[in-house]
């Protein structure tokens, strides 16, 4: 129950009690206050509290306002906050607005699908100047908002008021000046990135014999087929691969239904090469098996430097669109994020301010292309006939268009946002293939993590889709020089 209030503090009329008087048992629920980097980075954010109260103060709705011209991907997201908020405080008189608007569900697409039971509050007095401790130099958006919420943990003594930020600097004020901080949580996709799914999985010693009770096997359209039955069929995901230690096995659940797994035989390419590449281990003969496979529209690959994601994803590309025309041409994008100081405007046409970006697959192309049959003449000739069936695409102008029968390939995947990630997969049309390729380790873009990056989030969602793969490459194969040097550095 709640602690009865003292007469002194029922005495006190201040302009900030309208607030406190207005929450009903308030002490049940928290009390969060969103910095405007929050809303930028998810506008649902508003609906991701459940039933506790959401606190907006007016130095954010100022922050947001400045913030909400322009086309780049956080003007976007403010002007979808100031929808929702538009949205809610429709027909909401002033009484309304101070005792806080039912944070229930709105008309735009993007919302929640369901109401989240809480309340949301604005800033709708001036707050006291003494509440501004003297250790916060100026009046900076930051040092206000602390001191917003150091005024509404003194108004509300018994109900836990969280400062919302993804700025970790904001945080570490807070936790100096004794308030609660916390990150955003709720775009996190895992709690731990060693949790995400890998694709693969090892089958015990003993599989076989546990498993062979009533198992069929059989021959179809040249392909090998295995049913079983058993206790580890139940955690098993379409296109996961498996294999056996001793390395006699390797396969693919095609389907998991009844209990029962229908296993394919894998082609080994480590022995059979696409496009002049062999794989170098098992996790590269995995990833060329789903990106040759037809049934599958959608494939990621995770890992690190130098474990061959690129080369492999051109490889399949080339030899499905040059030799058999599965598909009109490889398009190719990633996000244009400079890893030392930026080098500024770059002239010339879309692909050819793109070319900087894309050193990795001119660095590819130059040893699938690399031949000494034909000399100079035939080198040209086949630089020739890729640059006419190889693509480079800016992700900026990607918004609205539908690609057909294309061999997608979306290159530092982990510098994007799920939002982002959905708007690229979305333009996918009939026949088109998509393949993902990423590092979460080496994540460039502001306020992204590996539980919260857009590549994270699709290898997650997608595991339990029947067209949808995944491999997480382990080992890298680029040089003896460069393995050294990811492992000690």
């Amino acid at each position: 129950m709640t602690p009865p209030v003292s007469s002194a503090r029922r005495r006190r009329s201040r302009p900030e009690d309208l607030i406190e008087e207005s929450l009903p048992e308030a002490e049940r629920t928290r009390l969060y206050v969103l910095d405007t980097n929050v809303l930028m980075h998810d506008p649902t954010a508003l609906f991701r509290f459940e039933e506790h109260g959401v606190f907006i103060p007016m130095v954010v709705l100022e922050e947001l306002d400045a913030a909400k011209k322009g086309t780049s991907e956080v003007a976007r997201n403010v002007r979808q906050v100031s929808r929702f908020l538009d949205e809610l405080m429709q027909s909401a008189d002033r009484h309304a607005v101070v005792a806080g608007l039912p944070l229930v569900r709105t008309a735009s697409s993007d919302a929640p699908q369901r109401d989240c039971g809480g309340r949301l509050y604005f800033q709708t007095e001036p707050l006291p100047t003494s509440t501004i401790p003297v250790t916060l130099p100026g009046l900076k958006p930051d040092n206000t908002l602390l001191a917003t919420v150091m005024a509404l943990q003194s108004q509300h003594p018994d109900r836990e008021v969280v400062l919302v930020s993804k700025d970790i600097n904001l945080r570490i004020k807070a936790s100096i000046m004794g308030l609660c901080a916390e990150d955003y949580f709720n775009d996190q996709v895992l709690d731990d990135a060693d949790l995400l799914y890998r694709g693969w999985e090892e089958l015990p010693e003993d599989f076989w014999n546990t498993h062979s009770k009533d198992m069929a096997s059989w021959n179809e359209k040249g392909r090998t087929f295995y049913r079983v039955i058993g206790p580890k069929v139940g955690s098993w995901t379409p296109n996961l691969c498996l294999y056996t230690p001793d390395g006699g096995f390797e396969g693919i659940v095609r389907e998991v239904a009844q209990g029962a797994a229908r296993i394919e035989i894998l082609r080994n390419y480590r022995e059979n090469a696409i496009w002049g590449v062999h794989a170098r281990n098992r996790e590269q003969s995995f990833a060329l098996n789903l990106l040759m496979d037809p049934d599958i529209d959608f494939v990621t690959l995770l890992g690190g430097a130098g474990t061959g994601k690129t080369l492999l994803a051109l490889a399949a590309g080339l030899a499905q669109c040059l030799e058999m025309n599965r598909y009109r041409e490889i398009l190719m994008t990633r996000v244009t994020i400079p890893v030392g100081e930026d080098i500024g405007f770059l002239p010339g046409t879309e692909e050819e301010k793109m070319t900087p970006w894309m050193g990795a697959l001119m660095d590819n192309l130059e040893v699938l292309t690399h031949s000494d049959e034909g000399g100079d003449w035939g080198r040209a000739a086949t630089q020739d006939l890729l640059a006419h069936r190889i693509k480079i695409r800016s992700l900026n102008f990607m918004r609205g268009r539908t690609f057909l029968n294309r061999y997608l390939i979306i290159d530092e995947a982990q510098n994007l946002t799920a939002k982002q990630m959905k708007t690229l997969i979305t333009r996918a049309g009939p026949g088109t293939k998509i393949v993902c390729l990423g590092n979460v380790a080496q994540i460039d873009t502001p306020y992204l993590t590996e539980t919260s990056s857009g590549l994270t989030h699709v290898v997650d969602r997608f595991r339990t889709w029947s067209h949808g793969g995944h491999i997480t490459l382990v080992r890298g194969e680029r040089s003896r020089l460069a393995d050294h040097a990811a492992e000690i550095l």
